[in-house]
């Protein structure tokens, strides 16, 4: 099993790194190791928790203490846990009112979704979910320089027709 616990970290961390790349390449808030290393981390976190308590649960059982473990609840702290990263790469600038950071925010929240899809070795998941995290960013992108460039096109038009 320990073979296979490393299989799913290592695609964690291949695929929050791909997503890492995009969010370097354009010198965002949060690049390539902070990405790896939410990806590997949420991964980690799933094979601990549904895992990592084994001998416990059946210590438990044959004690009849009453007690039940709940291997969702880690599961439910990694997205606590990310929420709390992914604030303070939110910055507010007071100059133009404007949010920075929100998009590297989501990324590390659905990062960690994909680490976890992978702990819990749903690669083929978390594979999809990479793709779509890079094509949207990319869209995203390819949209803002449409919308900057026809905005500038028009800001040059009507300051020609002013003089």
């Amino acid at each position: 099993m320990t073979q296979e616990f490393i299989i799913r970290i290592t695609v964690a961390a291949v695929l929050g790194g791909l997503i890492g790349l995009d969010r370097e390449y354009r010198a965002k808030e949060a690049g390539f190791r902070t990405h790896f290393l939410v990806a590997l981390g949420s991964a980690l976190f799933m094979i601990i928790s549904a895992y990592g308590f084994q001998g416990m649960e059946e210590l438990l059982a044959d004690s009849n203490t009453g007690v039940r473990l709940d291997v969702s609840r880690i599961a439910a702290q990694i997205v606590t846990g990310i929420g709390f990263i992914g604030a303070g790469t939110i910055i507010f600038q007071q100059k133009g009112n404007a949010v920075r950071g929100l998009t590297t925010a989501a990324g590390l929240w659905v990062t960690a979704a994909i680490g976890m899809a992978c702990g819990g070795g749903m690669y083929v998941l978390a594979t999809v979910a990479t793709l779509l995290v890079l094509a949207g960013l990319e869209a995203f992108n390819f949209m803002l320089k449409k919308i900057n460039n026809k905005r500038d096109r028009n800001k040059t038009q009507t300051d020609d027709s002013e003089e």
